[in-house]
């Protein structure tokens, strides 16, 4: 009779054992690497982006831009605010480090960010739409961008002091 449960439990590799113990791995393993490529932007297909023109990152090489009149009209108000150095009035947060967790901006050192609140209308919290300018001085920034999705994409905005 031992002898028969042991025949049960011993079995070789090529009878399964080794995939039956690392099965309960694979979906977790799988899910992980579905996520990572998600994340890392890894897509299948012709090479569109598919993301009906929103930024999907910057770089210094390589940035998505956004022409002020493609904003919505709350940013046209913040990007003036910022340039006349009108106070914030969107919370202690508004004009304050920007530490660029994400990596989507250029990395800069220490407080070269500064991010701002652009309003969204209906909501009585500041919602996920931002403007992050870097370098320059409090008026006159050297870099804008623009975020829809809280830090999930920017673009650039080249014309937000003409």
């Amino acid at each position: 009779m031992s002898q028969g449960s042991s025949q049960g439990r011993s079995q070789s590799p090529s009878q399964g054992l080794v995939p039956k113990k690392w099965a309960k791995y694979a979906t977790p393993i799988v899910g992980a690497a579905v996520v990572a490529a998600g994340w890392f932007g890894l897509q299948g297909g012709d090479g569109a982006d598919g993301n009906g023109g929103a930024a999907s990152g910057v770089s210094s090489n390589d940035a998505d831009t956004c022409a002020v009149d493609t904003l919505p009209p709350e940013a046209k108000k913040q990007i003036d605010d910022i340039l006349q150095d009108a106070p914030p009035d969107d919370g202690e947060a508004d004009g304050k480090h920007f530490d660029n967790y994400e990596g989507l901006l250029p990395k800069e050192k220490g407080d070269y960010y500064r991010e701002y609140t652009v309003k969204t209308p209906g909501l009585n919290h500041r919602g996920e739409r931002r403007i992050v300018v870097g370098g320059g001085t409090e008026t006159d920034p050297d870099v804008w961008y623009y975020t829809s999705d809280h830090f999930e994409s920017f673009c650039s905005i080249p014309d937000a002091e003409d």
